[in-house]
């Protein structure tokens, strides 16, 4: 009986994180302008979901920065172009956006940075996009992010 028990509760211990959802994930941007993912799939069991971006290149931020930027894709030229116009100081960002629903800073040259997107703020079925901000890049570094089922 104990054996069994035992037995039990040490399954129960190793199955568990296979049962657990994948709440993050890290993004990685290169001197290419490009991001390693091009889509992101978030589990809709997390209530928050990290992202972590990480410059793999050479390059300094002034010369080849990268940012993460999370809204829906019909937001996604606007924002953009009011990313511009907010300069580096802003990330690329225009401060109080809210059609951002979450960004990063600008990192350079092997920084990173850590965002969270609020689940909660996600409708099944939206398309969401993600991109760089940095002037030029959002025409390669971008992706798509979906709600999972």
């Amino acid at each position: 009986m104990i054996r069994k028990t035992l037995a039990l509760l040490l399954l129960g211990l190793f199955a568990a994180p296979l049962w657990a959802a994948d709440c993050s994930t890290t993004i990685e941007g290169n001197d290419a302008m490009q991001f390693n993912q091009k889509t992101i799939q978030v589990p809709k069991a997390c209530k928050q979901f990290t992202v972590t971006l990480t410059h793999t290149g050479k390059l300094p931020k002034a010369s080849m920065g990268h940012n993460w930027v999370l809204g829906t894709a019909a937001d996604e030229p606007g924002i953009i172009a009011d990313g511009m116009k907010a300069g580096a100081d802003q990330n690329y960002v225009k401060p109080g956006d809210t059609r951002v629903i979450t960004h990063s800073k600008l990192v350079g040259s092997g920084e990173s940075d850590t965002v969270t997107v609020p689940v909660a703020k996600l409708k099944a079925g939206e398309n969401y996009a993600y991109f760089c901000t940095f002037p030029g890049h959002a025409a390669l570094m971008k992706g798509t992010l979906t709600l999972a089922p």
